[in-house]
């Protein structure tokens, strides 16, 4: 699946680029069916943990999302991902039981 990557008041190098896409691309293993991605990173002004990576993917039927603060955007997009890994197993059990 191909992500949209948007950098919010700066340039993001294509190493963090590919790292969030590796990442992103894991989540496949769990659930194959994504139609779209959309990934947004910024930086915050206040704190220590000022770098949030937010993940919107599209699966048929249904809209996941998460939203992590880090110091990086590495650690922000691996608890993001994560997040995203505990939807997609949720929904895949709602899909078994037939609930969706």
């Amino acid at each position: 699946m191909r992500l949209q990557v948007h950098s919010i008041h700066f340039n993001a190098d294509q190493k963090l680029i590919d790292f969030i896409q590796q990442r992103v691309d894991k989540l496949q293993t769990f659930y194959d069916r994504f139609v779209e991605g959309e990934v947004f990173l910024r930086i915050n002004n206040e704190g220590i943990e000022n770098k949030t990576v937010e993940i919107k993917l599209t699966v048929p039927g249904k809209k996941l999302f998460a939203k992590m603060n880090a110091r990086s955007f590495e650690a922000a997009a691996d608890l993001a991902t994560e997040a995203l890994r505990n939807q997609l197993k949720k929904l895949k059990t709602q899909i078994k039981s037939g609930r969706v």
